[in-house]
């Protein structure tokens, strides 16, 4: 007993000096950063320029903030999709201790309960797993802080950049943390934000195309990331309904508290915070103006038309009542494009030509935009030169000055700067305005050009400048200030207002040209018939071709360049196809809720517009239309020693010289494909067997029959490009006919047209006549049968790939 007694005093007496030891090695905050460089602000920050460290005061747990990831500096390549200023997750964040340990909680805000009963509120927060983004030790504290290292975390992948690079295929990459560190220049500290920024290195094998192109050593990639801090608003912001007629995104959340009967969706439109000055005036000032700020690196004359594009929006905000409440000026020197304080416009620089796009900072809670931010592609502008210089064949003399065409490029910047800032205000895209007038900057616009009687390509109309009317409308539902009046009937006049004028909002997914069924809402299109704007842009297309050649490039340049000028001419036709072909199996409807009004509901398109549809889209596959000029091909040289294909160049089966096949090919391609769609043919079956006045697809079949398998040329290129696109057709009837995507019904009627072609075109003897025509139509008749007898298409023959279109 003695002994034991005695080996108890000796472990309470080691115990209590462990203990002891233990108290004594967390310092207090003072002592632990004594001589280190504090940088107050939110949350303020201690560097340790020995070591390289980031020490966080952490004085507010369990207080939620706003944390943003961002990338600002970025890999320079559309394709992986890495740019500079790019941001990344928003979370709804608060730090909690856990003994020695502070660990970083993202919130779940998604699931809620709007009940006053805490038990309520607490059962949902229970119920949906929160996500710990980091842990932390303590190093150091007081009563009311603890200090913990924050450099780990600042020096991890949050952006998931090796995530990303493996899903893009472009090699494993990992986080060499021996070629990280902490980015000083950009670590700040500010009353309401701390931004926090680390330079990182990824390291791999492997390394894909993209990579390779843009990276200095693609086996090491370095990019910044950057941490914002941010402190919530206050209470004093007001929600705004979400309506889906609105032309605003949404918000939501899912409400457990909801009554019976009623939506546990909660939508709310994200917005900046703006207020009137005087809320019973008219025409107002703001509290506090909404103001974006341009990169400064921006050169001219691009600089001054994002300026005065973006400055459209103030017009908008005129009509809503505000006076100066949107502004734009140049980025101050020294200030961080990723402080949350900035709405910011960047000019971002790739290895080739890519989207251009608008993202915000967002509280979850209220859908409040903290901070838009802008990525403005440097290319596009270049890009719509190359169209204007391939239209316009201005080079007569080979060295003019080609302003005139350059000022339709700045229009389009203009539309672009304006369109890319609509989207951080909160604005989706509306792509039926372009037939209505061109109402709205948040379409996507293709150049509208002619021909004048005198062969003069007129671009004068090539891009509509200022605000439509939808934008001004969209303006008015998501800014007005309805204080001093009813808010509920106020939206609800501005939405029978656009009834009024005959806006149409049809947005993303319904615009697509595969499975989109929607008559009016297409990008990249013109006019208000897509059927006729489809004829004449394969004039103007058409008008082009006939002049291209020497004229359209500059005294010196390669003639070998004239390919990349090329492409984008001869699938000029490229997107006006796709809004036609949308009218076959068209549905017309709208974002309809129920009203005391009339029901719109679901209509299919009349026939007559189907029909002409199905024409114009035919004749696209006509083999005038798809002939390259002999001119062209006997001008256009394999690439000049020194220079080499490009993305934007044309790839096909002849080696280095020009495929005269290749753009036809690809074009007939793409007009099938979109004909020969499976959701549009399901749809036409459908639409038929409701009623037989609608046009059903045995009448889309025999008519495309009728033009290609009866079409005949009796040599030279004519007869090639007929026969390409039979092959074609029936290798794309052939894989529709064995698609699960496909109903039964149609693809009986695939398999009919098929065995049409088989004995149509195996109907004389092999030897009877031994002509290139005769071998090609048994081949296509043998490999047709091969299917039906199997099931599977031959292989050995693989269309070529459309080059790039958008963005254009």
């Amino acid at each position: 007993m003695r002994k034991i007694a005695k080996l108890s005093v000796i472990f309470c007496t080691l115990l209590g000096a462990m203990i002891t030891q233990a108290v004594a090695a967390i310092k207090s905050i003072d002592e632990f950063t004594d001589k280190l460089n504090r940088f107050p602000g939110y949350y303020s920050f201690y560097a340790d320029t020995s070591s390289g460290k980031i020490y966080l005061d952490v004085d507010k747990l369990k207080q939620p903030f706003l944390l943003q990831h961002s990338l600002p500096y970025g890999v320079g390549s559309n394709d992986i999709g890495l740019d500079r200023g790019q941001l990344g997750g928003t979370y709804l964040v608060q730090f909690e201790r856990f003994g020695d340990k502070v660990m970083l909680r993202a919130l779940n805000s998604y699931y809620r309960a709007s009940s006053s009963n805490p038990a309520e509120q607490q059962s949902v927060n229970e119920a949906f797993a929160s996500s710990i983004l980091q842990g932390f030790s303590v190093v150091a504290e007081d009563s009311d802080s603890v200090l913990i290292d924050y450099t780990p975390y600042l020096l991890s992948d949050v952006h998931a950049v090796s995530r990303t690079l493996a899903q893009r295929e472009q090699g494993s990459f990992n986080l060499d943390k021996s070629r990280s560190a902490v980015f000083m220049e950009r670590s700040k500290a500010f009353v309401d934000n701390t931004e926090l920024e680390a330079v990182l290195t990824f390291t791999g094998n492997k390394p894909g195309e993209y990579v390779r192109q843009a990276v200095a050593d693609p086996y090491a990639i370095t990019v910044h990331q950057h941490h914002s801090l941010v402190k919530l608003p206050d209470d004093n912001y007001q929600v705004r309904k979400f309506h889906p007629q609105s032309g605003y995104w949404s918000i939501e959340h899912k409400d457990y508290s909801a009554p019976l009967g009623e939506s546990m969706l909660v939508r709310y439109i994200p917005r900046h915070r703006l207020a009137k000055k005087d809320p019973s005036a008219t025409l107002s000032e703001p509290i506090e103006p909404i103001i974006y700020y341009l990169d400064p690196g921006v050169p001219e004359p691009v600089k001054t038309a994002l300026l005065e594009g973006g400055q459209w929006w103030d017009d908008a905000f005129a009509a809503a009542g505000y006076k100066n409440a949107f502004q734009i000026k140049i980025l101050p020197e020294n200030a961080d494009p990723m402080d949350v304080r900035y709405n910011v416009i960047q000019w971002v620089h790739r290895a080739t030509r890519g989207w251009s796009y608008g993202a915000s900072v967002i509280d979850p809670r209220t859908g409040e935009i903290i901070k838009g931010h802008v990525t403005l592609g440097s290319l596009r502008v270049r890009q719509d030169i190359l169209i204007a210089e391939a239209l316009a064949a201005p080079f007569v003399k080979g060295d003019e000055v080609v302003s005139r065409l350059h000022d339709m490029a700045l229009d389009r910047i203009r539309q672009l700067s304006a369109h890319e800032i609509g989207h951080t205000l909160g604005i989706a895209h509306n792509f039926s305005a372009s037939t209505k007038d061109r109402a709205s900057v948040m379409d996507y616009p293709h150049p509208l050009v002619s021909f004048d009687a005198n062969g003069k390509l007129d671009i004068t109309q090539g891009y509509a400048k200022g605000m439509g009317a939808w934008d001004t409308q969209v303006v008015k539902y998501g800014y007005s200030d309805f204080s001093h009046g009813d808010e509920a009937q106020g939206l609800a006049d501005i939405l029978a207002q656009n009834r009024e004028l005959g806006l149409e909002f049809i947005s993303d997914s319904d615009a697509r040209a595969q499975g989109g069924a929607h008559p009016t809402a297409h990008l990249w299109d013109n006019g208000t018939d897509p059927a006729v704007e489809l004829l004449r842009v394969l004039d103007v297309r058409q008008k082009a071709l006939n002049t291209f050649g020497i004229n359209n490039i500059k005294t010196g340049v390669a003639l070998s360049q004239l390919e990349e000028k090329l492409v984008p001419l001869f699938l000029f036709h490229r997107y006006q196809v796709e809004s036609a072909v949308k009218l076959i199996g068209g549905v017309d409807y709208d974002y309809e809720v129920r009203t005391a009004n009339a029901v719109k509901g679901a209509k299919v398109v009349d026939k007559a517009m189907q029909k002409q549809a199905l024409q114009a889209i035919l004749k696209t596959l006509d083999a005038q239309q798809l002939r390259i000029p002999e001119s062209v091909l006997a001008l256009i040289p394999p690439k000049a020693y020194g220079e080499s294909k490009t993305r934007e160049s044309v790839y096909g089966r002849t080696g280095l010289t020009l495929d005269a096949m290749a753009l036809p090919e690809v074009a007939a391609n793409h007009s099938l494909n979109l004909l020969l769609n499976a959701e549009r043919l399901n749809r036409l079956a459908q639409h038929k067997a409701r009623d037989v006045k609608h046009l059903g697809v045995e009448q889309v079949m025999n008519a495309l029959y009728r033009k290609v398998f009866d079409a005949s040329a009796s040599s030279g290129m004519a007869q090639k490009l007929t026969q390409r696109v039979q092959y074609l057709t029936a290798a794309r009837m052939a894989q529709l006919a064995s698609s699960d995507k496909v109903e039964p019904e149609v693809q009986a009627q695939l398999r009919f047209q098929l065995m049409r072609v088989a004995k149509q075109f195996d109907q004389q003897s092999l030897f009877s006549n031994v002509s290139e025509e005769t071998a090609y139509r048994h081949e296509l008749a043998r490999q047709v049968n091969v299917f039906l007898a199997s099931g599977k298409w031959p292989e050995g023959f693989k269309a070529l790939k459309m080059p790039p279109g958008s963005p254009i």
